[in-house]
């Protein structure tokens, strides 16, 4: 099973209880790719990180790895300058370098750093995306705001993308979403950038991207930032490492056993 994350040392943590929870309900080979940069002041990932990463994946599975690719050359090639200064990061746009990679497979799960496994991922993995560029869940947001046709929802959370590298590098996707987020200003950049320019997207279930509450069919969890409307409307951003705020505001505890792990791998 091939997994992408992209980012710098912030994501860490992230990194270890995703795949603490991924190793949860699966022995499967795991090959993991995480893509990161230099970029002024940020920290990127570093090779401590990823032995500790690669000490997590090989537990269930001796053949699973960690490798960590830094892309700065390839990035500052083509900079998302329009967007480079936004609330995201420039690592939120790392993905969109993955077709000039050559250790990168024709078909791999891309999944951000705030997401979590409550079941096994596999049957996710091995949905047929021959005929397709890229599969994902409906935004939870987004989809009614945010769509290509006017009747069809179609617009996808790029949290958790299954994608077929091979179409992608074949229909230059991922290259025209690169110079759309170095000319253009949106308010979510790469996403904006995938849902308008791809040619094939597949729809998948919501249980293997929700967004906004936990299921007993919840295969995935994607802890991002959501909207309250009570007492008065605002954001709420709440991450699996925010142990505290996990407990007492989302009543969350099936991670417990996950997070203790991670603690005392955080705390050696």
């Amino acid at each position: 099973m091939n997994l992408l994350y992209c980012g710098d040392s912030n994501i860490y943590d992230g990194l270890i209880i995703s795949l603490l929870s991924i190793i949860k309900y699966t022995d499967e080979q795991l090959n993991v790719f995480i893509l990161t940069m230099k970029y002024k002041d940020y920290k990127p990932l570093n090779n401590n990180h990823i032995k500790v990463l690669n000490k997590i994946v090989k537990e269930v599975n001796k053949d699973s790895s960690v490798q960590l690719i830094d892309i700065t050359d390839i990035v500052n090639n083509c900079l998302p300058t329009a967007n480079i200064n936004t609330r995201f990061t420039p690592y939120c746009m790392l993905r969109l370098y993955a077709d000039q990679i050559k250790e990168i497979p024709d078909k791999i799960l891309y999944l951000d750093n705030d997401i979590v496994a409550f079941k096994d991922i596999t049957p996710l993995y091995n949905t047929d995306i021959t005929k397709y560029e890229l599969t994902g869940v409906l935004d939870y947001w987004g989809k009614h705001f945010y769509q290509n046709r006017i009747i069809k929802k179609n617009y996808l959370n790029s949290g958790v993308l299954l994608l077929n590298m091979k179409l992608i590098r074949e229909s230059k996707l991922f290259e025209k979403c690169r110079i759309l987020c170095r000319d253009k200003k949106m308010l979510l950049p790469d996403q904006h950038a995938l849902n308008y320019l791809a040619n094939s997207k597949k729809i998948l279930p919501r249980i293997y991207n929700e967004q906004a509450k936990l299921t007993k069919k919840t295969v995935i969890r994607h802890f991002t930032t959501t909207f309250k409307f009570f007492p008065k409307f605002h954001t709420q951003t709440i991450k699996p490492w925010n142990i505290e705020e996990l407990h007492n505001t989302l009543k969350v505890y099936e991670l417990d056993d996950i997070l203790e792990k991670y603690k005392k791998i955080r705390n050696d």
